[in-house]
C-alpha cells in the first residue's frame, strides 16, 4: 500500500499545482466539516478562477431562514411588474401571528397585530432581522411558496424547493426537511445577485444592503475573516431538540482584497455539536475558501 508521503509526491508529479491546491482545499473542508457531527454541504464560486469548495453540493439541506433572500427577490420582482410598491401598506393580521413565540420584531412591536406596515419595511425585517411573521405576511401577499419556486425556476436557479411558511414549520418542525436549497443552487443565486441582478440596480442594492446590515449569524461566514471584510449573507437556523440541531446555515458573498466577490453556501444539517462548534465549522470553512480565493485572485482582474 502506498504511504501518504509517496502519494502526495506522485500527485505533485502528475497533477498541475492548481489541481493539487483544489484537492487540498476540499480535504481541508471535509476535515473541518467532520467536527459538526452531522451532515455538511458546501459550494462556492468565483468566476474566472479555479476554486472548488464542493462537499455534497447537491444535497437537500433544510434551509430555514435562508429562504428569505429568494422570498425578497421575488417580491422585488413583483414590485417591478407593478403589482406592489415598497411604500404600499400591507395588513399584518391577527391571523398572521406565529404563536406562542417566534423570532419577530414585528410581532414583538405589535403583539395584537391588526396594523398596516409598508412592504419595504416587511422586506427589511424579513431579510435583516430574520423576522418570521414579516416573512409570512410577504409570502401571503406575493402568492405563496409556489410564486417563489416559479420565479427562481424562471431565473434558471436549480435545486430550490419551498413548500411551507414559517407558521407551519413552527408548528411542525419536521416540515423543515421538505423546504430545501442545494448549496450549488444557493451559489447560483448569489452569483446572479453579484454579477447580473434580475432586478433593477436600486432594488438589487436594497436587497444586498439588507443582507449586509444584519445582526444575525455574526459568528458564521464572517466569523474568522479579516477585520473590515465586506460580507453580504443570509443565515438560517432551526431550534435544537434533544441535542440535535436540524439546520445551521449561512450563504453569502465575501468581498476579496481585490474587489471580486466569492459566493459561498454552507449548510450544517442534523448536527449534535454545540453552537460554538457549529459556528466554528462554518467560519473555518469560509476562511479556508477565502484564503484559497485570495491567493489565486489577481489585481489585474477587474471586479465584476
Amino acid at each position: 500500500m502506498m504511504n501518504r508521503t509517496f502519494l502526495i509526491t506522485l500527485l505533485a508529479l502528475l497533477l498541475p499545482a492548481r489541481e493539487i491546491a483544489q484537492i487540498a482545499l476540499q480535504k481541508q473542508i471535509a476535515t473541518i466539516a467532520a467536527e459538526a457531527q452531522g451532515k455538511v454541504s458546501v459550494a462556492c464560486s468565483l468566476p474566472g478562477l479555479s476554486i472548488d469548495c464542493d462537499l455534497n453540493p447537491h444535497a437537500h439541506p433544510p434551509m430555514q431562514s435562508v429562504f428569505k433572500t429568494p422570498l425578497a427577490l421575488t417580491a422585488l420582482h413583483q414590485i417591478e411588474q407593478g403589482k406592489w410598491a415598497l411604500a404600499q401598506p400591507i395588513r399584518f393580521r391577527a391571523t398572521d401571528r406565529i404563536l406562542p413565540r417566534t423570532v419577530s420584531p414585528l410581532q414583538d412591536k405589535y403583539p395584537a397585530a391588526d396594523v398596516n406596515v409598508p412592504l419595504g419595511e416587511l422586506l427589511r425585517l424579513a431579510v435583516s432581522e430574520s423576522d418570521n411573521a414579516a416573512a409570512d405576511v410577504i409570502l401571503r401577499t406575493i402568492g405563496g411558496p409556489q410564486a417563489v419556486n416559479t420565479y427562481l425556476k424562471s431565473l434558471g436557479i436549480r435545486g430550490f424547493h419551498l413548500q411551507d411558511d414559517e407558521a407551519a414549520v413552527n408548528q411542525n418542525p419536521a416540515l423543515q426537511y421538505r423546504n430545501w436549497f442545494e448549496p450549488a443552487g444557493a451559489v447560483q443565486l448569489l452569483r446572479r445577485l453579484a454579477d447580473n441582478p434580475p432586478v433593477n440596480q436600486e432594488h438589487a442594492a436594497l436587497l444586498l444592503g439588507w443582507m449586509q446590515n444584519t445582526s444575525r449569524g455574526p459568528g458564521r461566514i464572517q466569523g474568522l475573516l479579516p477585520a473590515g471584510t465586506i460580507v453580504v449573507h443570509k443565515p438560517g437556523s432551526s431550534g435544537t431538540r434533544r441535542g440535535l440541531t436540524a439546520a445551521w446555515n449561512d450563504i453569502g458573498l465575501i468581498t476579496l482584497p481585490h474587489g471580486r466577490r466569492l459566493a459561498i453556501a454552507i449548510f450544517v444539517t442534523d448536527s449534535i455539536a454545540d453552537e460554538a462548534t457549529r459556528n466554528s465549522v462554518i467560519a473555518r470553512i469560509a476562511q479556508a475558501a477565502y484564503d484559497a480565493a485570495a491567493k489565486t485572485s489577481s489585481p489585474s482582474i477587474p471586479a465584476p
